[in-house]
Parts: structure tokens; C-alpha cells; sequence
């Protein structure tokens, strides 16, 4: 169990709430405001708007500079934060957005990054409520698993711990739920692979046991409904969210005669652009592929992946949201709340090759 490092702080001289000359023109700089109101904001003085003093502040996170010890908030508590391992990138996006909003709101957050052969999810459970947290909020933790019993999340609603789920709902917890709309996204992949042309599009995922996956493969057979002559059930591959298993999905795909693939996610498209490459495919004259996430750094592979985006800011804030509700004693309504997908068109989709 960890908890994120703040970043190295350049070590603040001697002078003006511990500042100098041009570490008030930076701050100004960058906030957009005068040295003199940065001098306010450092000394803690009245008279500064609340969004300029923020400003500020954020100035010195941002440029690495140590805040004054006067402008230090002190915790209000610590949240747990469970996440599966850090290698998608989609994971680590959803730990900075919860961090940020938890320490916005006064909270410590505790990070824990769960790794096969690691600590288990219900030690790492046990761990935080050892250390007194207020709440936990678990991303495609064991919830999104179908297989998984569910007593460990109804024992800490039991004991009234405020929790948040993202992405894998499950009956029976009263819980906040939040998930991305998993049947939308393929209504927007495969839709826009019909829309260009293609019949035979295949679907490679992860696990079917996951929640996220048996929507996935749900909304992938309605938007395939309607092909004439496709059996659409076989154009299905369920393998693991990983490079490797987007490839291996791919070379079975295209065997059987796939002209386009949607991926489970942005991680398993680089495996589907692996895979074509190596059996002489190019993207996307001969295949087309769509990912799933909109993680970083997708717009400069090669070709610049059509994806489709997930909300990771706004469902951090709603998770972040209700748990805050809850510490505060109010009532919340337990449910599960849907984010909308978003088709990110770049230039691994084309028109089917003609036969």
C-alpha cells in the first residue's frame, strides 16, 4: 500500500514568505496576476478573490514550488483508492483524477495498486480500515467480477463505510455504482464500421467473466443485428486485456475473414496493429481498428488509433462525489450512474478492402 508522492518541490529561499524575486514573476506569470497579489496569496493576507487565490496555488503545485508551511492543508482524513496494476493506462488515469478531486476535498488518499501474485484486494481492504479510512473507492476491482461473491463489499456497507465501484456493477450492493456505458460503446464502434462498409467485424475482449466484457459482448451482437449471412457470435474472441491477447485474438479473426476489428481496449488494439503488421496487413487498407478508452499517446501510434473515448474525469468526480456525500452524512441515492461513450475518429478505419 502507498501513497502518491508529491512532487519534487524546488526548496523555497529565504525573503517573502519564503520566495524570491523570480520565483514571485513566475507565479505571476503563470497564474495571470500581479507579484503583488502572489505576495498576498503567499502571506496568507485578506483581499484576494477565492479563484485567484486558487490560482495561485495551483501555480505553485504546477512550477514545483514548496508551499509556505501557513498554506498547508492539513488532512481531513484518509480515503482508500484500490485499483488493478498500473500497466493499461486507462488505470493510472483514473488514480490521478480520483487523487486530485480526494486531495481537492481535504483527503489524504491511500493508493493501492493490486499485481498478480501481489496483495490480495481484501488485505489491502483490511489494511485501510486498520488505518481508519473514511471511505474506499474501487476501480474494476473484484465487483466487475461475475465469479466474484460480493459479501466483501455488503460487510463494509454493513459496518456504514461509504464506498464508490467503478466500472462492474453488481445486485445487491447499495452502493454507488459507476460505469461507463459499455453496450454504447459498441453501438459507436461497430456502427461506424458499418457505416464505412464493413460486414465482417470482430470483437476481441478480455475475459468473459468480467461485467464490462458481457455488456460489451451484448451491445456488439445488437449493433451486428441485421447482417445478413454474418454469425456475428463468431466473430467473437474473449482473451486477456493485454497486448499479447489482442494479437492472438486478431490472428484468429482475421482467419476468419474479419475485415475489421474492434478491441476491448486501447492496450489490445496495439496488439491487433502488431498482429496485422506481422501477417502483412496494412491499417487500414486491408483492416480496419477501432480501440476502446482514449488513452494517452493513442493519436501518435501508426497509424493514430479511432478509438472510443471513456469519461475517466467526470466518473472520478462522481465517484469521488458520492462518497464525499456520504462522509458528510447525506443521503445518497444508490444506483448505478452511465457515461456516455465518445467515437474518437483518427485513421486506423477505412472502407472495406474490395474482394
Amino acid at each position: 500500500m502507498t501513497t502518491t508522492p508529491a512532487s519534487p518541490a524546488r526548496r523555497a529561499g529565504s525573503g517573502e514568505a519564503g520566495g524570491s524575486r523570480g520565483r514571485l514573476a513566475d507565479l505571476a506569470a503563470y497564474a495571470g496576476v500581479s507579484e503583488a497579489t502572489v505576495s498576498r496569496v503567499l502571506n496568507d493576507k485578506p483581499g484576494v478573490a477565492s479563484g485567484t487565490r486558487q490560482s495561485v496555488l495551483t501555480a505553485l503545485d504546477v512550477l514545483g514550488y514548496e508551499r509556505p508551511s501557513k498554506l498547508r492543508r492539513s488532512s481531513a482524513g484518509l480515503v482508500g483508492l484500490v485499483v488493478p496494476e498500473l500497466t493499461n493506462p486507462v488505470f493510472p488515469l483514473f488514480a490521478q483524477h480520483i487523487e486530485t478531486h480526494l486531495a481537492a476535498a481535504g483527503y489524504t488518499p491511500v493508493l493501492c495498486t493490486q499485481t498478480p501474485g501481489g496483495v490480495h484486494e481484501d488485505e489491502y481492504v483490511q489494511m485501510l480500515l486498520d488505518r481508519g479510512v473514511s471511505a474506499i473507492v474501487f476501480v474494476s476491482g473484484y465487483h466487475a467480477d461475475s465469479r466474484a461473491g460480493i459479501e466483501r463489499y455488503t460487510r463494509l456497507r454493513d459496518r456504514g463505510l461509504p464506498i464508490a465501484l467503478v466500472n462492474g456493477y453488481r445486485e445487491g450492493v447499495e452502493a454507488t455504482f459507476v460505469s461507463h456505458d459499455d453496450r454504447g460503446t459498441m453501438h459507436l464502434s461497430v456502427g461506424h464500421l458499418r457505416d464505412l462498409g464493413h460486414t465482417r467485424i470482430g470483437f476481441a475482449t478480455g475475459p468473459a467473466r468480467y461485467v464490462p466484457v458481457q455488456r460489451r459482448v451484448e451491445g456488439f451482437l445488437e449493433a451486428m443485428d441485421g447482417l445478413e449471412g454474418v454469425d456475428a457470435e463468431g466473430l467473437v474472441r474473449t482473451t486477456f486485456f493485454t497486448v499479447e491477447g489482442g494479437a492472438s485474438a486478431t490472428r484468429q479473426l482475421v482467419e476468419a475473414g474479419a475485415t475489421a476489428i474492434v478491441a476491448g481496449s486501447d492496450v489490445m488494439a496495439l496488439g491487433v496493429l502488431r498482429a496485422a503488421r506481422q501477417l502483412g496487413l496494412r491499417i487500414p487498407e486491408d483492416l480496419s481498428v477501432v480501440g476502446a478508452d482514449d488513452v494517452p499517446f493513442m493519436s501518435f501510434v501508426d497509424p493514430p488509433l479511432t478509438t472510443v473515448r471513456m469519461d475517466v474525469p467526470g466518473m472520478s468526480t462522481a465517484a469521488v462525489g458520492a462518497v464525499m456525500e456520504e462522509i458528510a452524512g447525506e443521503t445518497v441515492q444508490h444506483r448505478e450512474y452511465l457515461f456516455e461513450p465518445e467515437l474518437i475518429l483518427r485513421r486506423s478505419t477505412a472502407a472495406p478492402p474490395r474482394d
